[in-house]
């Protein structure tokens, strides 16, 4: 059977992650052997607008299954509210007319949350869509895991491994800082995984008085070093009640001098030193997360969901996002996802796992 779809855009926009290069193979792979012309979009949705894009052909895509990052380049523009000269504009019908112009059926965006926001926005102003949900926080709905999340895990786990033979060797506590703004997925995993001692995580405020008595009583066992994982979203108890939320990484000035905030991880070292008197030491794993070759597990991830995407656009079906169901790759409908968030829910599994090793998570579980 034909194609349905005789040119495709693709484009990555967002935080970068391992993952994205497999997964533009995948999609230019599957539509290409469907007679379906690629077309590379540079730079997010600003390269969209700026009409900056290129062909895509077999040999593009090829040997790149394993590199880091994306070859397209990425950024956090907004169509509807992107800087231009200076001044933030409305673009969305620039980037549509931009689109019909270079004849793009359908337009393949890989991103998070805000990527599904814009996909949609365009959806709504005339663009056919399809997206993929990347992201190392895994917390895209519709979808029971996204791309990226499994290598930064490994990353961050790995992180923990190292930190273990430190604070075992000097008797300390040592905080590390994990991504997550909203979603604890990351810390939590890596934290499990790592055999972290504690974990906070955004989703559950954290009791100051519990974390301390948690670690005094390893102390007291004879346990003479701990490890805390931190998601840079989470918020102690206190702070909640306030009404008062971690501040965004990044605030600019009157003048436009941008300040970099205190990490998470230095403020929830700061609290134990003072509440419990004991060496603590911190560290930020910041970026470091979203560097590197991908995974075993993301490369097969990227490739399937890549391929799905190839099979839909052949068929017509546009405005979906490709989510991952049990050992399925389903398609669903990007309004259901479009502007929600997937957070680890007070009952998962994962949790009670985490209690039942004997690993605080911030409150009485």
């Amino acid at each position: 059977m034909a194609t349905k779809t005789k040119t495709i855009g693709i484009l990555t926009s967002g935080g970068d992650c391992p993952g994205l290069n497999a997964a533009i193979r995948g999609v230019a792979k599957a539509a290409l052997q469907q007679g379906t012309k690629v077309i590379g979009v540079l730079d997010g949705f600003r390269g969209l607008v700026e009409n900056r894009t290129m062909a895509l052909e077999d040999k593009d895509v090829s040997g790149i299954l394993t590199h880091g990052g994306t070859f397209l380049g990425s950024s956090r523009d907004k169509p509807h509210k992107m800087s231009m000269g200076g001044k933030i504009m409305d673009m969305t019908e620039v980037a549509v007319a931009n689109a019909k112009k270079n004849h793009i059926d359908c337009l393949v965006c890989l991103g998070g949350n805000g990527t599904q926001k814009n996909a949609m926005r365009l959806h709504e102003a005339g663009l056919d869509v399809l997206t993929l949900p990347k992201t190392i926080d895994n917390d895209v709905a519709m979808t029971e895991i996204t791309f990226g999340f499994d290598s930064s895990m490994a990353i961050a786990t790995e992180a923990i491994d190292r930190l273990h033979t430190t604070a075992s060797s000097h008797h300390r506590a040592i905080v590390c800082e994990i991504m997550g703004h909203k979603a604890g997925w990351l810390a939590l995993g890596a934290g499990i995984a790592g055999g972290a001692d504690v974990i906070l995580i955004p989703e559950i405020p954290y009791d100051l008085d519990c974390v301390v008595e948690h670690l005094m009583a390893r102390r007291h066992h004879n346990k003479r070093f701990s490890i805390i994982a931190v998601a840079e979203g989470a918020v102690s108890k206190k702070d909640a009640q306030n009404g008062k939320k971690k501040k965004e990484p990044l605030q600019k000035e009157k003048d436009g001098v941008v300040l970099i905030e205190e990490p998470v991880a230095s403020r929830v070292a700061r609290e134990i030193q003072q509440a419990a008197g004991i060496e603590v030491r911190f560290t930020s794993l910041g970026h470091v997360q979203r560097g590197g070759t991908p995974t075993a597990t993301d490369r097969l991830l990227c490739t399937r969901l890549g391929t799905k995407a190839g099979e839909l656009l052949a068929e017509g079906t546009y405005n979906v996002m490709v989510g991952v169901r049990g050992d399925e790759c389903v398609a669903v409908p990007l309004a259901d996802v479009a502007g929600k968030t997937k957070l680890v829910p007070p009952d998962h599994a994962w949790l009670k796992t985490a209690a039942l090793v004997d690993t605080c998570i911030g409150e009485k579980f």
